[in-house]
């Protein structure tokens, strides 16, 4: 088995059995060495504590390239090159990724290599979340790096397999990156392996069976091919994973309506539908350290956080197609359980009252779309709304469009008719209305603490309805799809599917459920589908990303590249 030296990947040193553990130190050789069985907890410990730092570029690689999010405007940090997709490979925080990726596949392999198989079940169970992480890693570090799996596979690029520390340091022999199939395979290896021996389940935060097949069925899922070319084979595999979660387990269940609108705000241990989560604490920050969390960007709260990127306004269409969501103070209606997580900041004026304004996006100068928060003016059922100071003011007569929703529409200066809301003003930040997300904070009640979810069960329904669709069998697929719509909006099921309409339905509601969970980036292009991003922003509003484009992976980091003894080929530059 393919093996590597840690130090080759990291800025630390570490040795073949010296294992960080966490949160404190590290254990030295000679104790693991005397008594490996007995030191398991600790090595545990340290493979789970590098997660944490793994999970933070984890999600912001995979949600700011998405479209469910804008930034205010450009950006300094190494994390604009996700939004921007001007990918370099000199970013400190890939380089914290693949680093902190491929420590956790050290620690699990030593552990591996260290303790042999058999010796009693509960060894064996702790043995196989070791190949759990190991497995996860490998999956979420060649979605990053490799090509979407329906394109050539076979010869397409994914990461080293890189599977423990050799004994000759030195003198070492390390291999290129292995093909995006062999990636996939060890990931599989490894997840069924985890399947097979993990006998205890202590919870969300540690490595499951059930975490094991929730992840295998998305592993498949990524295999299964695009909707129109798919691979029944894997189709049916990522089905049967999908299966085993839902209906082999009563641990698991989707939370209620009321529930679910306040998620991130439970601990990952009492929520029945976190399958896996990386187990953040609030000691673990400190201070300001709260601002520099994955949910410090979306919000400020209680004086935490930038609250420098907000909900798009393509998710908030989104989230308003079966009816307006109203975050009014005084007139709060929540349509779709998913808006629950966008808390725009109303601002009061110097009387303590709200401004009503009516809110459009325009169409500026140059294809540039803006928002427009205009000061209303009511006189009977008549609303009118003004731009601009006198003698240069103009006056806009509003239409309603469904007046009992507060929408309306203005046939602007510019000659065209936009369709808006009536709100109360939003704090703008530049230009921008600040929608802030929650759905990264409050864990705890705790400002900005969040634990990063990586599986929970309405995502193992939509992987399922997903497969099923791809395997023609619309009628599964679509009890599947309405479990998850049903919980976010009242009798809001779909009434069919079909060729015609599944994998637009399934995807859209992918992307709502599964939206600041770092999964929509890849959702598009795995399926073969280009990223357009048409709304208010600093981004690039007309360009389109292609899943062909060489912009989907994101370059090896140049550090590991420079400490790799051997050849290691970096991804194509156009």
């Amino acid at each position: 088995m393919k093996k590597i030296l840690a130090i080759l990947f990291v800025t630390i040193t570490l040795s073949s059995c010296e294992i960080d553990r966490d949160p404190f130190g590290s254990m030295k050789s000679d104790k693991i060495n005397e008594n490996p069985e007995g030191s398991i907890d600790g090595l545990l410990n340290g493979m789970y504590g590098q997660l944490k730092a793994w999970s933070d570029p984890m999600h912001r690689l995979g949600e700011y390239a998405g479209d469910n999010i804008m930034i205010r405007g450009s950006s300094t940090d190494a994390f604009y090159e996700f939004i921007s997709f001007a990918r370099t490979p000199n970013n400190g925080r890939l380089a914290t990724f693949w680093d902190s990726g491929y420590k956790a596949i050290a620690q699990a392999s030593n552990i591996i290599n260290k303790i042999p198989l058999g010796k009693s079940p509960e060894l064996d169970s702790k043995l196989g979340e070791c190949f759990f992480v190991r497995g996860m890693m490998y999956f979420y570090l060649v979605r990053a790096f490799g090509r979407p799996y329906y394109q050539n596979p076979e010869t397409n690029l994914g990461v080293p397999i890189v599977n423990g520390t050799p004994d000759d340091v030195i003198n070492a022999a390390f291999p290129d990156r292995a093909t995006v199939k062999a990636t996939y395979e060890q990931a599989i290896s490894d997840l069924k392996k985890a399947e097979q021996l993990i006998s205890v389940n202590k919870g969300p935060i540690f490595a499951s069976k059930e975490a094991a097949q929730a992840l295998l069925s998305r592993v498949y899922l990524y295999m299964s091919g695009t909707y129109t070319t798919p691979n029944p084979t894997y189709a049916q595999l990522a089905v049967d994973y999908a299966t085993k979660v839902i209906s082999g387990s009563t641990r698991y269940g989707l939370l209620s309506r009321a529930d679910f609108m306040k998620y991130s705000t439970f601990t990952p241990e009492s929520n029945r539908e976190t399958i896996f989560a990386i187990k953040r604490v609030a000691s673990e920050f400190s201070g300001d350290d709260h601002y520099y969390g994955i949910g410090g960007m979306y919000s400020n709260i209680g004086g935490m956080g930038w609250g420098e990127m907000y909900a798009s306004a393509k998710y908030i269409g989104l989230l308003n197609e079966t009816g307006r969501n109203d975050w009014r103070p005084d007139k709060y209606k929540i349509v779709d359980a998913r808006a629950a997580f966008i808390e725009p900041t109303y601002s009061k004026n110097a009387a303590g009252a709200y401004t009503e304004v009516f809110r459009f996006i325009k169409d500026d100068a140059g294809n540039t779309l803006n928002y427009a928060q205009l000061t209303t003016t009511r006189n009977g059922n008549t609303i009118t709304c003004v731009e601009g100071v006198s003698p240069n003011q103009v006056v806009y007569t509003l239409t309603p469009v469904d007046a009992a929703q507060d929408i309306y529409s203005i046939s602007y200066k510019d000659g065209k008719t936009y369709t808006g809301v009536i709100d109360y003003f939003i704090t703008l930040n530049r230009a921008y209305p600040q929608f802030y997300i929650v759905k990264a904070s409050r864990e705890g009640e705790n400002s900005q603490l969040h634990s990063p979810v990586i599986s929970r069960l309405a995502e193992v329904y939509l992987n399922r309805a997903e497969a099923y669709a791809k395997l023609q069998n619309y009628t599964s697929a679509l009890s599947d799809l309405n479990e998850v719509r049903r919980r976010a909006i009242v009798n809001g099921g779909y009434g069919s599917l079909t060729a015609a309409n599944a994998g637009d339905l399934i995807d859209q509601e992918r992307q709502l459920e599964l939206a600041y969970q770092a999964e929509r980036s890849f959702d598009v292009f795995r399926n073969g589908k280009s990223l357009s991003r048409p709304y208010p922003g600093p981004q690039n509003q007309t360009g389109e990303i292609t899943a062909t484009d060489f912009r989907v992976t994101y370059y090896i980091p140049q550090t590991a590249i420079n400490s790799y003894p051997g050849k290691l080929t970096q991804n194509p530059t156009n």
